[in-house]
């Protein structure tokens, strides 16, 4: 059977050690007798759980300790509501810097609740906005933005300096892709199902003084305190989905924590830009400076060849390639469970394919 390696951005990809532990504990957690899909929330053993993974994730990220980790769900979209909700706290508008569609969705949402000015925004969403040209407000409630664009493949080099106003982050794409100092942030947010489990499961990194003014309209279940007060429980969480990413934290430790973890994403994502770069039948269109390495875009010099460059990949235990509708081309998604061999047999299909159509 041809090995898959899967580049879709949608689904989480796991590292195969953690879905063979999945497996062998699927039907009986560690000599219980049950699944963790069938404990309750309040046992103690899924308590235990819960507390290993919050704590084996402050470790990963070296969160300091006036910030809570809260387990949520509703994915980032459901974040685009909960932080103006919580952050806005009496003030009129906050800054979004826009560099691409899931910073335009989450400026949106925000006028719901007050007004989102939009700071800066690329055009088009092939490249960060000059520093010089953002127009930040140094009365804005907080200032948001996405490190990573997952359909442009757009990303921030560093984390942007923006005076005194809290910084906020939709991390669900890069989330422990890398080191990442925590402490420059009023509030990082991402999706578990790109490099950390499987989708139901949202963290939420929050600076404590930024908790307890949440609107007073807003459902209790977005309150940030009223979660942290109660441990991530007010309702019954993303049990399992919590499970798993617990199990890809001791994962990312026993590889060497988030440095040699950035450090391999790295090089596979210069892998595939090299490839890219040298050869004339592809393209990559983001600023070079700016080019992420979680979802890498390009296209043919020849769109007629787009179905059968697909097929052919496919065939080839190469699936997910297709490029997001809105942009249409190819995106191969580099997260943090695709092995180094996956990118490099990527980069031999494809240069086998300019081959035969030069």
């Amino acid at each position: 059977m041809t090995r898959v390696f899967n580049f879709s951005a949608g689904p989480a990809v796991l590292p195969v050690p953690v879905l063979e532990q999945v497996r062998d504990e699927l039907l009986d957690w560690r000599g219980g007798g049950m699944s963790v899909m069938e404990m309750s929330h309040r046992d103690k053993d899924f308590m235990s759980i819960a507390a290993e993974a919050e704590q084996d994730l402050r470790a990963l990220l070296a969160i300091p300790a006036n910030y809570k980790v809260l387990f949520m769900q509703g994915g980032a979209t459901a974040q685009f509501a909960a932080v103006p909700l919580n952050l806005l706290r009496g003030k009129a508008s906050a800054d979004y810097i826009v560099n691409g569609a899931w910073g335009v969705k989450a400026a949106k949402e925000c006028t719901k609740y007050g007004q989102a000015n939009i700071a800066a925004q690329a055009s088009p969403f092939n490249h960060i906005p000059a520093r010089e040209t953002w127009r930040l407000d140094p009365n804005a409630a907080y200032v948001h933005y996405t490190p990573n664009e997952t359909i442009e493949g757009v990303e921030f080099g560093a984390v942007p300096d923006v005076g005194s106003v809290p910084l906020v982050a939709d991390f669900s794409s890069t989330f422990l892709s890398r080191p990442l100092d925590v402490s420059k942030f009023g509030l990082i947010y991402a999706g578990a199902q790109k490099n950390a489990g499987p989708a139901g499961l949202t963290f939420v990194v929050v600076r404590e003084d930024l908790l307890g003014q949440c609107l007073p309209a807003a459902p209790t279940i977005f309150d940030y305190k009223v979660v942290a007060d109660n441990d991530s429980m007010l309702n019954t969480p993303s049990c399992f989905a919590w499970y798993v990413s617990g199990l890809v934290f001791k994962w990312l430790q026993r590889e060497g924590g988030l440095a040699e973890i950035g450090r391999r994403n790295e090089r596979k994502a210069a892998l595939l830009y090299d490839c890219i770069d040298s050869t004339p039948l592809y393209h990559n269109p983001v600023a070079t400076a700016d080019r992420s390495w979680m979802n890498i875009v390009f296209t043919l010099a020849d769109a007629a060849l787009d179905a059968e460059f697909l097929e052919g990949a496919a065939k080839a235990g190469l699936p997910g390639l297709k490029g997001h509708r809105v942009v249409g081309g190819m995106r191969a998604s580099l997260y943090n469970a695709m092995p180094e061999a996956g990118v490099i047999a990527l980069v031999e299909y494809m240069k086998a394919f300019a081959r035969s159509h030069g």
